[in-house]
C-alpha cells in the first residue's frame, strides 16, 4: 500500500476524503453518459442524416456536456475551499498559521504518488468489503494538539523562570533604594539641624541686606529725579536752539540775495553780459554758415 507520508490518523481522513471525490466524479461521469444516452434515444431515430443534421445534434451535445462538466468542477472547487476552511479552522484554535504551496498542486511525481495510492486503497477496500466487516476503531488522540500543549506549558515555564529572575532583580534593587534613602534622610536631618543653628545670622543678614536695598532704592529715585530735570532743561534748551538757527538761516538768505543783486549792479557784471551776448550772436552765425 503506498504512503503519503502522513501519520494514520491524517491518511484516514485523506481516504475518506478520496471516496467521496471518487463518488462525485462518478456521478459526474454517469451524467455525462446520460447526456449521449439521451441524443441516441431522442435523435438517433433515422438511417441516414444531413451533415447538417449531424452538426446540429454535436452543438447540442456538446453544449449540455460542457454544462455538466463546467457545474461540477465549479463545485468541486467550492467543495475543496470548504475543506481548506475545516482544516485552517481547527488550526487557529491551536493558534497555527498553516501555508500552501499551490506549485506543488501541478507537481506529477506527487500526482502519480496519490493514484497510486487510490489505485491501492480502493483495491483493498474491494477486498475488505468481501471479508467480515471489521469494527471501527476509536479515533487516535490529537498528536498536533498535544505536542502544542507540550510546548506552549515549556514557553509558560520558561518565561515564569524569567519572571522570577527579574523579580529578584527588582527586589535586590528595591533594598538598595530603601538603603539610599535612609541615608538621604539622615543627611536631611542634619542638614536641618545645621539650618536651624545658622537662622539667626541668616536673620540679621536679612535685615542688613534690606536696609542697603533701602538705600539704594533712595538713591536711584533722586537720581531720577535729576535726571527728569536735566532732560527737561535739554528739551527747551534745543528749541531755543532750533529757533536760533531758523533766524539765521533767514538772514544768511536775505544776505545772498542782496550780494547777489548788488554784483549784477557792478560794470564787471555788466561787460561780462555783453561779452557772453556777443558770443552767442557769433556762434549763431556760424551754426547757420555751417548749415548752409
Amino acid at each position: 500500500q503506498a504512503e503519503l507520508g502522513v501519520n494514520e490518523h491524517h491518511q484516514n481522513e485523506v481516504v475518506s476524503y478520496m471516496r467521496f471525490a471518487r463518488f462525485k466524479r462518478g456521478m459526474c461521469l454517469k451524467t455525462v453518459d446520460s447526456c449521449f444516452q439521451d441524443l441516441k434515444d431522442s435523435r438517433l431515430v433515422e438511417e441516414t442524416f444531413t451533415v447538417d443534421e449531424v452538426i446540429d445534434m454535436l452543438d447540442g451535445l456538446q453544449s449540455v456536456v460542457h454544462s455538466e462538466v463546467e457545474s461540477e468542477l465549479i463545485n468541486t472547487t467550492y467543495t475543496n475551499v470548504l475543506l481548506l476552511r475545516q482544516l485552517f479552522s481547527q488550526a487557529e484554535k491551536w493558534y497555527l498559521k498553516l501555508q500552501t504551496d499551490v506549485s506543488d498542486l501541478e507537481n506529477r511525481e506527487l500526482l502519480d504518488q496519490v493514484a497510486e495510492f487510490e489505485k491501492s486503497e480502493y483495491t483493498s477496500s474491494n477486498k475488505k468489503s468481501t471479508a467480515d466487516p471489521i469494527k471501527p476503531k476509536l479515533a487516535p488522540l490529537n498528536e498536533g494538539g498535544s505536542e502544542l500543549l507540550n510546548k506552549t506549558v515549556a514557553h509558560l515555564q520558561e518565561e515564569n523562570e524569567k519572571l522570577k529572575t527579574r523579580l529578584r532583580t527588582i527586589e535586590t534593587q528595591a533594598t538598595a533604594a530603601l538603603d539610599e534613602k535612609s541615608k538621604l534622610e539622615k543627611s536631611l536631618r542634619d542638614l536641618q539641624m545645621i539650618q536651624g543653628d545658622q537662622k539667626n545670622n541668616t536673620n540679621q543678614d536679612i535685615t542688613e541686606l534690606e536696609n542697603k536695598v533701602a538705600a539704594l532704592k533712595s538713591q536711584f529715585e533722586k537720581t531720577l529725579n535729576d535726571s527728569t530735570a536735566n532732560q527737561k532743561f535739554l528739551e527747551e534748551d534745543l528749541v531755543t536752539t532750533k529757533h536760533d538757527l531758523l533766524k539765521v538761516q533767514d538772514q544768511l538768505s536775505t544776505a545772498e540775495k542782496e550780494l547777489e543783486k548788488k554784483f549784477q549792479q557792478t560794470a564787471a557784471y555788466r561787460n561780462m553780459k555783453e561779452i557772453l551776448t556777443k558770443k552767442n550772436e557769433q556762434i549763431k552765425d556760424l551754426r547757420r554758415r555751417l548749415s548752409k
